[in-house]
């Protein structure tokens, strides 16, 4: 069984990763050595999903986006599925 403080060590580990990502990704993309390679082609792919209790509202604006949201939706239903219903005795 996994102690409280090392839970509570890992979140604030975790935390502390992202924002330390969220920095050097802003400092790479602000340097401009990766825009060499990329081409500008002006397009943007959005999509997105809202999970309202269990109803899934999706949207998008490109057909892959869509379904790579629709995929997303189904694996969150079923990790809620399996945390709030399922742990139960």
């Amino acid at each position: 069984m996994i102690k409280g403080e090392t839970l509570i060590f890992i979140g604030i580990a975790a935390v502390i990763v992202g924002m330390l990502l969220l920095f050097l990704g802003t400092a790479l993309l602000s340097s401009g050595k990766n825009q060499d390679n990329e081409k500008d082609n002006g397009t943007v792919k959005t999509g997105g999903v809202i999970l309202i209790g269990p109803i899934p509202i999706i949207f998008g604006n490109d057909k892959s986006m869509i379904t790579v949201t629709i995929i997303g939706a189904i694996v969150l239903m079923v990790i809620a599925y399996f945390l709030f219903y399922r742990g139960g005795a």
